[in-house]
């Protein structure tokens, strides 16, 4: 029966009953190594009973249902959800499975407040503590808030988030138990990620270009290693889909073709037909070819490619010639 199976065979069965086109998608969210041993589970289940494909798909549907109901209200309700569906013993067993893997993010009450509400009740409030806030916001709702702060305060948060690596659980639970009295409450468990340039530059690519410019000018005088760390990850070779044509075709006008036949060796396949629509037939058959003879590369080399055309894309951008379009702006591209 299921409970002969390991969780990654189980795994297997869902994907397999969910077909290949589904499951290609479900894929690309996990990792290489998790793909490669998934995929040897596929290839290694001959037979599945249908019994017991019945069985996985329904712990499976069970398990969505109790992380839904988690994500709405905490484990309190989504424990009182699941002992009226199934059970008290059955909910109990669902959610002993979930919590040993689970980790229920902090502040998850404050990302189902409104973001201007949350920004007057933060504003005031040091700008490490607005810090830790905003890394497990949303970036969407943190880039608001991050633009409703002052100047100065936006470049203080913004440096504090990036520079941020770890937060304890005693610090969380202190900031939590503030916000707690007026919006929810929370439970903290075990050490977690806060922050980080990652974090940092999510939110930066979502604040208006007045915030952005304010807190890079005020980092770059500060802190220029940190502000070319976060400019390198501001706009990566991948975003180039979300440039319009016209742009790409600017682009395109001041890069190597050498190096972009080299960038494109790893460039996902939207990527490639969005640089091969926007230049010629004859153009497209030589970069083609030159990536076909130049044979295996160093990943190092087509990264320096990449990063090169990342350049070209910021000085083109910086001087007006093309418009990187940003999250969190209302503006019309003409």
């Amino acid at each position: 029966m299921s409970t002969q199976l390991t969780g990654r065979q189980k795994c297997a069965v869902v994907l397999i009953s969910l077909g290949s086109e589904l499951s290609s998608r479900v894929l690309k969210h996990f990792r290489e190594d998790e793909i490669e041993d998934l995929t040897l589970e596929i290839a290694g289940l001959r037979r599945i009973e249908p019994e017991v494909k019945n069985e996985v798909l329904n712990e499976f549907y069970e398990l969505c249902l109790a992380q839904n109901y988690i994500s709405v209200g905490g484990i309190d309700y989504a424990k009182e959800m699941l002992e009226k569906a199934l059970g008290p013993t059955r909910a109990q067993d669902i959610l002993n499975k979930l919590t040993s893997s689970l980790q229920v993010r902090p502040f998850d009450f404050a990302r189902k407040t409104d973001p201007s509400q949350l920004a007057n009740f933060i504003q005031n409030e040091h700008p490490q503590t607005i810090a830790l806030v905003l890394s497990y916001l949303n970036p969407e709702q943190a880039g608001m808030i991050l633009s409703s702060l002052a100047p100065a305060d936006q470049v203080e948060v913004a440096k504090r988030i990036a520079t941020m690596d770890r937060a304890t659980p005693e610090v969380l639970k202190e900031v939590e138990h503030v916000l707690e009295k007026r919006l929810s409450s929370f439970v903290m468990q075990d050490f977690t990620l806060a922050g980080g340039i990652d974090a940092a530059v999510a939110i930066l690519n979502r604040v208006d270009r007045g915030t952005e410019k304010t807190i890079m000018e005020a980092l770059e005088e500060d802190n220029p290693e940190l502000a070319e760390e976060i400019k390198k990850r501001m706009f990566v070779f991948e975003d180039i889909v979300t440039l319009d044509d016209r742009s790409i075709q600017r682009v395109l006008k001041d890069v190597d073709m050498r190096d972009l036949a080299l960038a494109l060796k790893t460039a996902s396949q939207e990527v490639t037909n969005r640089i091969f629509k926007n230049i010629s037939s004859r153009a497209r058959e030589m970069i083609k070819e030159d990536m076909s003879l130049m044979g295996p590369v160093r990943l190092r080399d087509v990264e320096e490619a990449q990063q090169k055309i990342v350049n070209c894309i910021r000085q083109l951008d910086e001087s007006g010639e093309i418009v990187i379009a940003r999250g969190g702006e209302d503006e019309i591209i003409v």
